[in-house]
């Protein structure tokens, strides 16, 4: 069986509009507030036409804080996948002092859809705003793609394959690349 590649998306300031706060992206708390940049619907679009699967990683420490609660952030699930063809989502609702796996920048969200998908990390890609996201990708083996959305709070990734100013560049690269 052949496998093909995936690309894995960070959700929020990738997929998902954040709020700002002091130089850095948060999650949204409530559903209501739940909005996809506008063009992540096209760039999916494009991606999958290009053969490519499609997965949501993402860290949601609020849940772990009880800030949210899961059935919460399930809701803004449903919106996110009524509207962009994803194949998988993976949620670590852990907070960074749980020390987990699956936290990123530990790949192991990555890893298990890479499974579940039947999908060869060498051909693929793992797309985020975060020098974690950034880490986790390259740690699994994936080609990395930087958004720059200029945050100030906390330093850019060092080394990713690729730094895009969104998601339309973002997806350019990586279709380039296939």
């Amino acid at each position: 069986m052949v496998r093909g590649g995936c690309v894995f998306l960070d959700r929020d300031g990738v997929l998902a509009v954040p709020e700002f706060r002091d130089g850095r992206s948060y999650a949204v708390r409530h559903a209501r507030d739940f909005r996809l940049y506008p063009e992540a619907a096209a760039c999916l679009a494009r991606l999958k036409s290009a053969g490519l699967r499609l997965a949501v990683v993402t860290n949601q420490p609020d849940i772990g804080a009880g800030h949210v609660s899961e059935a919460e952030v399930d809701d803004m699930h449903r919106q996110m996948r009524a509207a962009l063809p994803l194949d998988a989502i993976a949620v670590c609702p852990h907070v960074a002092e749980t020390k987990c796996g699956c936290r990123k920048p530990n790949p192991g969200m990555i890893l298990k859809l890479a499974e579940a998908l039947s999908v060869d990390l060498r051909v693929s890609f793992m797309v985020g705003d975060r020098a974690s996201d950034i880490l986790a990708g390259a740690a699994a083996g994936c080609r990395t793609v930087f958004i720059d959305r200029g945050y100030v709070a906390e330093p850019a990734p060092a080394h990713p394959d690729h730094r895009a100013l969104g998601l339309d560049a973002a997806t350019d690269w990586i279709l380039a690349q296939v």
